[in-house]
């Protein structure tokens, strides 16, 4: 019974830390038992800020405006080379907060990355059909392309008018809605998409949920009809994959075990479609070197107040197993074939005096923990050969989220003021070699 009751712990923060909508607030999970507070650690008298805080613009269409898309053009993008790794973040893809220019500039100039991911909300850009809310994006976008960044987008979020359950947790009823929506982005962004997830977390019923439950063949369906979709405006695009969140077993109708669906989406022809397969990991309280299997054996063993990857260690509690172990399961199906991570990091609260329910784990990550983490993750990955595009979650939540207690606010690279966390100066530094 209490190895059940560990496992249930871990489900319920495993989808903690699943990507949050940038849109609106991401919805709260029961807590798993929670480690006690840490006292807040105030940062030093704040330097000027380097980063503004959000603004909302004035001038942008209202919301509901019919914004008419450009005729397509024909500009096809140039390729990514497959020999390159990708270094990218995910920013805060909504165009009406902050100022995109600005956005892009620091990551080109200053992070000097070369890629930036922008989760795409399908119904919030036609919460009815007939209306177009284009402006939410159009300036990112616009933006991405001015600086010479790659764009890759993550299309979720089928509206409630194309579910027979009005519900917004699931793909369409009709998979080939969700091809039209692409066909539709594509043309109003001709040349400036580089890559498209399709679809996040779809071992989640919160991502996936459908008659059927979940099924990774019902995906491969769905996969195979975007690629096409894709394929057929510009075969130069690349397509990712939709990422699995990292569990332990699931009963398929509230979500699944991510070996296990990987091995039966990998056997339905998943690689069939995809240029490459996506991945998520949240490194939780341990480094981006320690296996699953070492973490009751490290220093942080010892201090740590949340316990998850040392009295019960697991894969999901390890970016290292996680990470390692998908690409053995594609490689043994096709050893050309890489993986996407589309969303990596480490939270942690050093600086606040909150913090979001269920991340007791961000209070053992110092924030130089943070920053080592997350540089040591962008040169493992690089080193493997394993992975060819990796996307940090995140740049500016912080300054942009509803403050501490905002899921991807301990996660982002900058405060809750704009000021840049540690992280920020590390990968700045860090040297990119593709």
């Amino acid at each position: 019974m209490k190895q059940l009751s560990i496992l249930a712990a871990a489900v319920v923060l495993m989808m903690l830390v699943a990507c949050a909508d940038e849109a609106v607030a991401p919805e709260n999970s029961d807590s798993v038992t929670q480690a006690p507070q840490a006292e807040a650690t105030l940062p030093p008298a704040a330097a000027p800020a380097t980063l503004p805080p959000p603004v909302i613009s004035s001038d942008q269409p209202a919301v509901g405006d019919d914004v008419q898309a450009p005729p397509a053009m024909d500009e096809p993008i140039t390729p990514w080379p497959a020999s390159d790794f990708g270094y990218g973040v995910q920013i805060h893809g909504n165009a009406t907060v902050g100022d995109p220019s600005f956005t892009a500039d620091v990551v080109k100039n200053q992070l000097g990355l070369d890629w930036i991911k922008v989760q795409v909300q399908w119904w919030l850009v036609h919460p009815e059909p007939g209306v177009a809310q284009w402006f939410f994006y159009d300036s990112v976008v616009e933006q991405a392309k001015a600086f010479d960044l790659k764009l890759m987008v993550s299309i979720v979020g089928a509206p409630a008018w194309t579910r027979a359950d009005g519900t917004e947790n699931g793909p369409p009823d009709d998979y080939n809605l969700y091809a039209d929506f692409l066909r539709e982005l594509l043309n109003r962004y001709p040349g400036q998409i580089n890559a498209v997830e399709v679809w996040n977390e779809q071992n989640l019923d919160r991502e996936w949920t459908t008659t059927n439950g979940i099924s990774p063949e019902d995906y491969v369906n769905f996969l195979s009809i975007a690629h096409q979709a894709i394929k057929s405006y510009d075969p130069n695009i690349i397509v990712i994959s939709g990422a699995l969140s990292p569990t332990a077993l699931g009963n398929w109708v509230n979500f699944a075990d991510d070996f296990e669906y990987l091995d039966r989406a990998l056997a339905a022809g998943m690689l069939s479609y995809a240029d490459c397969v996506g991945a998520h990991h949240n490194g939780y309280n341990i480094g981006p070197d320690v296996a699953a299997e070492d973490a009751p054996n490290t220093a942080k063993a010892a201090t740590a107040l949340f316990r998850g990857p040392f009295d019960d260690p697991r894969h999901l509690w390890s970016f290292k197993t996680t990470i390692d172990t998908y690409a053995a399961k594609v490689k043994a199906v096709d050893p050309a074939m890489k993986l996407c991570v589309t969303e990596f990091g480490w939270a942690s609260t050093e600086g606040y005096s909150e913090h979001p329910e269920g991340f007791g784990f961000a209070l053992d990550n110092t924030l130089q923990e943070q920053a080592d983490y997350i540089v040591a993750a962008y040169q493992q990955m690089h080193d493997s050969g394993n992975v060819w595009l990796a996307f940090l979650f995140n740049f500016d939540f912080g300054n942009k989220g509803r403050g501490p207690t905002d899921d991807p606010v301990p996660y982002s690279i900058v405060d809750t003021q704009g000021i840049p966390r540690p992280a920020f100066g590390a990968i700045a530094a860090m040297e990119k070699v593709r």
